[in-house]
């Protein structure tokens, strides 16, 4: 029970339905869809259509998407709609172009995989159709939508990239600024693009007019996109993977994801008792830090594209090999320099859930990768192209080199856990390479800390990345001292870490728990 003198928000509770999203929007779209009848797949395709109306710095049409979904009558399904390089695309051919860096050039645009996603998703488990799902973000498109204040702060850090492109001045900037909060917004090609999609389904999109203009306009700005990657654009249907935690078992979708690392690193904190120690206090913060860095560690070396590279899946979610990898810590140090990975060497985002009556659980997430992605926007189609190819490699000897038809390494990771078989929790924590270390903290603070939703959602957060432990404000400054005196790094987080959504399934009482993340402007709504 949280102390309702301090500042703070309550657990939401419902019974029939439930969503949580990072926009208040979206979530109620997603409300409208299953009090109307709709499915928990239904309510979140109508969700994540009007977020990347309404939230444009971290998701879009011209982004990718990973899905899971727990159906009540069980089992887990994943769905990879991560989009592929370029056929012409290549180290080689990179490097004849001079490019020795993908990060700010069209070459980080890979084909757009979500609206393929939507689309066969709505058609395998979906009970309504796409027009009528696509209605509430075309009208905020059309009609207008007013700016909330997170969105406006991401907005303004965002205003350099979108100078990238005319039609992203024009279109984002009006007055050759970002807008504040309550300012009132149009985009009117996004919305005409967006009925397109809701009459004609993927083949609007990915091929015929307008994918002509999106490839017309990628190759204008020097791109090797060809229409027939458009065309040949599929998200697949994968098996995804997972492992015990406290008696949940824990699914994450496959590379070329990073939910395995997640995985990893519960595998690794399993071994120790972590609900015997403080949640905010430096032990707690440690083992977490130290678990991520030798996961991450695994991640960089090892994680791919597994259609065109051996990505070592089973070696990694070994309970024996993360036995090892437990050993290396030191529960009061800091390792001052990492080993080599123990296996053999190979030659910001939007994330909601939903439960609808049936106890279906969509656990969603949509990203253009980094703040409004690559910038560049089509004038004619308003796709903002996100910039995920990023983090393809140039080193051709590496698993992640960029080649034709291949999917990067992708950060953005949806999860689900099952308790005995029935879904029990709907969760992610958005944020790029945080996310794994976001899932872990926001999971750890509900199975070893006795969280609610909320609670694990608004406790504060660190993160180990890049050789330094970025710490949140709310962390003590004395425990972020005892951290230095481990020999962290410790650095204040510039921004808020990531921003999660949390609903849990109380199948003994018959009702749900949501959490919306306060570093967003969302909200967990049920009925």
């Amino acid at each position: 029970m949280r102390d309702f003198q301090l500042p703070g928000r309550s657990v939401a509770y419902g019974e029939s339905g439930m969503a949580a999203t990072s926009h208040p929007a979206a979530t109620l779209a997603a409300l409208d869809v299953l009090r109307a009848g709709g499915n928990a797949v239904d309510a979140a395709i109508a969700a994540v259509a009007v977020q990347c109306v309404v939230e444009p710095q971290s998701t879009g049409i011209g982004g990718d998407c990973f899905v899971l979904l727990a159906p009540a009558a069980g089992g887990v399904v994943a769905l990879n709609g991560s989009g592929r390089a370029p056929r012409a695309a290549s180290v080689a051919r990179l490097r004849e172009l001079g490019v020795d860096d993908l990060d700010g050039t069209v070459h980080c645009i890979t084909v757009p995989g979500a609206v393929d996603a939507w689309c066969r998703l709505v058609e395998a488990h979906g009970t309504k159709d796409l027009d009528e799902l696509l209605r509430p973000a075309i009208r905020y498109a059309e009609d207008g939508f007013v700016v909330t204040p997170r969105v406006a702060v991401d907005w303004h850090e965002g205003t350099g990239r979108l100078r990238c492109s005319e039609a992203g001045r024009r279109q984002y900037l009006p007055d050759d600024r970002a807008p504040v909060a309550g300012a009132r917004l149009r985009f009117p090609a996004l919305a005409a693009t967006l009925r397109a999609v809701a009459r004609h389904g993927r083949q609007a999109f990915y091929e015929g007019d307008l994918a002509e203009r999106m490839v017309a306009f990628l190759r204008s700005q020097g791109g090797l996109h060809a229409v027939e990657d458009f065309a040949e654009a599929r998200s697949e249907f994968v098996e995804p993977i997972s492992t015990g935690y406290r008696g949940l078992e824990i699914y994450e979708c496959p590379p070329n994801g990073q939910g395995i690392v997640a995985l990893l690193m519960l595998n690794i904190l399993e071994g120790f008792e972590l609900g015997a120690i403080d949640p905010a206090g430096a032990e707690r913060m440690h083992l977490q830090a130290e678990a991520s860095r030798l996961a991450y560690r695994d991640r960089d070396a090892h994680l791919a594209d597994p259609a065109m590279a051996e990505v070592p899946v089973a070696q990694m979610l070994d309970k024996g090999y993360a036995a090892r990898l437990r050993a290396l810590i030191e529960p009061g140090r800091a390792l001052a320099k990492l080993p080599p990975p123990l296996l053999a060497e190979h030659s910001d985002t939007v994330f909601l859930t939903v439960v609808d009556r049936d106890r279906n659980v969509v656990s969603f997430i949509n990203s253009l990768f980094e703040g409004f992605g690559s910038g560049l926007v089509c004038p004619e189609t308003g796709v903002l192209f996100h910039n995920r190819g990023k983090s393809f490699a140039l080193d051709p000897e590496h698993p992640n080199a960029i080649a034709p038809g291949k999917r990067p390494m992708h950060t953005i990771i949806p999860a689900l856990a099952l308790e005995d078989g029935r879904p029990a929790i709907g969760f992610a924590v958005m944020g790029g390479h945080f996310q794994p270390v976001g899932q872990v903290h926001v999971l750890t603070n509900l199975l070893d800390f006795g969280m609610d939703p909320q609670e694990a959602l608004d406790a504060p957060r660190a993160f180990a990345h890049a050789g330094q432990l970025e710490v949140e404000r709310g962390i003590l400054e004395a425990t972020a001292a005892r951290l230095a005196g481990m020999g962290h790094e410790v650095v204040p987080a510039a921004k808020p870490l990531g921003g999660g959504q949390v609903i849990v399934l109380d199948h003994a009482r018959g009702v749900l728990l949501g959490g919306s993340d306060p570093r967003k402007d969302g909200l967990a709504l049920g009925y």
